[in-house]
């Protein structure tokens, strides 16, 4: 048997030393891992998120002072939190953190300021609120409760509101954000009473006994009063019922200047207007251009309406679909523009809409699932052709690769992935990225045919009457029908489908800039591309990657970290992306 020799001390030295410079490089490795996932105000940002949902599921009373005056306070704390950090020692990444979470707070005290004026200006049409309040508050300890003197509060209340009621139906004052307070007080008080009843009623055998008919009926007035309340306001309104039936709630020059301002957008509502008719007129040169390869010489619309007799028949639309997304993801992944993890190929699914949500948005929605808006047998003959005509495999062309990969699709994968303690949602980074698609494949030759180039300007132009009809409403120059109008008019729009697309703007529950976003944004990640793709700084790849690793931020933010920006604390938008000459 061979005898081994004990091994020298200086052997032992050396793997020692080996094992710690791995050690060393391998902690490297991962701190830097781990950096790409958080920064020094990710744990403020963290905590501030824990801290709020615990107190607005204790305080969950909407609209109450103690509330407001509650989460007002933690505001305070964590921007003085945010004082702390030495701005100037943090790496890019973590100042744009700090920018938006400081710009965050600041938003969230100035919704809290508008919603204690309101709450001040119809404060006496409650003036049972404060009880209402109280008894919730000692609810949340389990304290006993007086039953025989409460219930003949809540009678007193519900005499009170009765006459309220009266006088408020009478009342010619209140306007629609008064209004729209005063229905969502109401509520809240229905909430607070109801979770006062189902924690005493059954268990608590006075309570039982005295209270079910005050608090039904009390519970039944404030219902009442929150619909009157829905209600008062509309004939204040500067934005007058015309022909479409649509009243939505113009916000004004000045609000949407402000709006702006917070989404990092340095254009006026007139120069964004600007930026609209000059792209409009890139679309119009091009769709020329395409009508007389069709034959139609400079009869456009003529080729539109050929262009939508092109639609495919009922019951064909989903593999219609699923051939344009197949093509879109073949020219991706041919020309090495976008990693796409296999998951994310996987992982969506498809469904149909309803024939009621068509009538706010009549075309296709995506994400992780891919919505397929087309006609269903409940339809009339009309609304069935209309949906055909404008959901053609030419004008869905444009928008697959908006809704899946790598538009929507795409973007909701990273979000669960990268930088998921980032909540900076803007409808800029969402839909500004999935435009940018659609220009760039545009550029990039995606379009096989004359029809092709049609159906994917349609939207092109679209996404610029959005800009000039979304900014003339709520600038209080145009009525919803007039935005109806343009549409049909200036687009080639279906007079059904631009109904739909009029009324999800206005009162679909989006934000007064959302549709500006699409071509806004989309612009921003072109001149961004601009800057570090074409002056060879970055591939495609890089770029496009770069930008999915960061997760939802304003676009000017993406730039700043894409090119090592030096931002200052107090940070101004400046960045003037679009050159008009």
């Amino acid at each position: 048997m061979k005898k081994y020799q004990p091994l020298s001390k200086k052997f032992l030295l050396i793997v020692f030393c080996l094992i710690a410079c791995r050690s060393v490089n391998f902690a490297q490795v991962a701190a830097t891992d781990l950096y790409l996932q958080t920064s020094e105000v990710n744990n403020i940002m963290t905590q501030y998120y824990a801290d709020k949902g615990i107190l607005t599921r204790f305080y969950f009373v909407e609209h109450s002072p103690e509330r407001r005056e509650r989460l007002k306070k933690l505001i305070l704390d964590y921007q003085n939190q945010l004082t702390k950090l030495n701005f100037n020692q943090l790496n890019i990444g973590t100042k744009v953190d700090y920018t938006l979470f400081k710009r965050n707070l600041s938003e969230e005290l100035y919704q809290f300021t508008i919603e204690e004026k309101e709450y001040e200006a119809i404060k006496k049409w409650f003036p049972f609120a404060d009880s209402l309040y109280a008894v919730e508050k000692i609810r949340r300890r389990g304290t006993p409760l007086d039953a025989p003197k409460w219930a003949f509060q809540f009678n007193e209340m519900a005499k009170q509101l009765i006459s309220l009621n009266t006088k408020l139906s009478k009342d010619s004052t209140i306007t629609e954000n008064l209004g729209k307070r005063g229905a969502n007080l109401s509520r809240s008080l229905q909430k607070a009473i109801k979770s006062v009843y189902g924690f005493y009623n059954g268990y608590d055998p006075m309570f039982t006994w005295w209270m079910p008919q005050p608090y039904n009926r009390l519970d039944s007035l404030l219902k009442v009063y929150a619909n009157n309340f829905q209600g008062k306001g509309k004939n204040l309104s500067t934005q007058k019922p015309d022909a479409s039936g649509i009243v939505g709630n113009p916000i004004g020059k000045e609000e949407i200047m402000r709006r702006l301002q917070i989404e990092m957008i340095p254009y006026t509502p007139e120069e964004l207007v600007d930026i609209a008719n000059k792209e409009f007129a890139w679309c119009d040169a091009e769709m020329l251009k395409a009508s007389k390869e069709l034959g139609f010489g400079d009869n456009w619309k003529a080729a539109l309406e050929y262009v939508k007799t092109k639609y495919v028949e009922p019951s064909k639309q989903p593999q219609e679909m699923m051939r344009l997304y197949n093509e879109s993801l073949d020219f991706l992944k041919k020309n090495q523009l976008i990693t796409i993890p296999a998951l994310a190929e996987e992982g969506w699914r498809m469904s149909m809409m309803s024939p009621e949500r068509q009538l706010v948005n009549p075309f296709f929605l995506g994400g992780e699932e891919f919505i397929i808006s087309y006609p269903t047998n409940t339809m009339t003959e009309d609304q069935k052709l209309m949906s055909m005509r404008g959901n053609n495999p030419h004008f869905s062309r444009a928008t697959v690769h908006h809704e899946l990969i790598a538009g929507h699709s795409l973007q909701y994968f990273m979000l669960n992935r990268n930088k998921v303690y980032r909540q900076f949602d803007t409808p800029f980074w969402m839909e500004g990225w999935a435009l940018y698609w659609e220009l760039l494949l545009y550029d990039m030759n995606f379009p096989k045919s004359p029809e092709d180039k049609i159906g994917m300007l349609f939207w092109r132009m679209h996404r610029c009457a959005r800009i000039i009809f979304s900014l003339n409403y709520h600038t209080k120059n145009w009525t919803p029908q007039q935005c109806i109008d343009f549409l049909i008019d200036r687009v080639g729009h279906e007079k059904a489908n631009a109904e739909g697309e009029v009324r999800r703007s206005f009162v679909g529950g989006y934000d007064p800039l959302y549709q500006i976003a699409y071509m806004i944004g989309g612009l921003q990640f072109r001149a961004l591309k601009n800057e570090l793709v074409d002056t060879g700084k970055m591939s495609y790849k890089q770029f496009h990657d770069g930008v999915m690793q960061e997760n939802s931020l304003p676009i000017e933010m993406i730039r700043a970290i894409l090119t090592k920006q030096s931002l200052e604390k107090d940070f101004k938008t400046n960045w003037r992306f679009y050159k008009f000459k």
